[in-house]
């Protein structure tokens, strides 16, 4: 075989085998990155860690989720304004979570597993107080 022919065949096997070789694989989302755009997502650890679940409508009894007085943490991607209710079915006092940038984050920890239902742009209720440093 001539040398030119070589050089030939082993860039072909190079090229062949190059194709047979995986794809790195994509890194799934951590933390509050694994909330999708256009839901309100709660987590049950710090900083977007723990379970996460997803909603998009009110909802009256966050145990049917597993999130009765669990979450730590959230982050409101829709442009809805959020009420948590201290009890479920929207009873209690309630928690106003904007939408945008500033709808993200930990929960002051008076307010961590403390929640029970979510509302979606509702009325709200009592306020469960000055959050902590408030007309200081």
């Amino acid at each position: 075989m001539k040398r030119t022919e070589r050089f030939l065949v082993g860039v072909i096997g190079a090229v062949a085998a190059m194709g047979l070789m995986p794809a790195p694989a994509a890194q799934a989302a951590d933390g509050y990155d694994r909330c999708p755009v256009g839901y309100y997502c709660m987590f049950s650890g710090l900083d977007g860690t723990g379970d996460m679940i997803k909603l998009r409508h009110s909802t009256p009894d966050l145990a049917a989720l597993g999130m009765d007085d669990r979450a730590k943490s959230d982050w409101n991607r829709t442009s809805s304004t959020i009420h948590l209710w201290s009890d479920a079915s929207y009873f209690g006092c309630t928690s106003v979570i904007s939408s945008g940038p500033t709808g993200k984050g930990n929960f002051f920890p008076s307010y961590r597993d403390f929640f029970s239902s979510v509302q979606f742009d509702g009325p709200g209720g009592p306020s469960c107080g000055t959050l902590p440093g408030a007309g200081d």
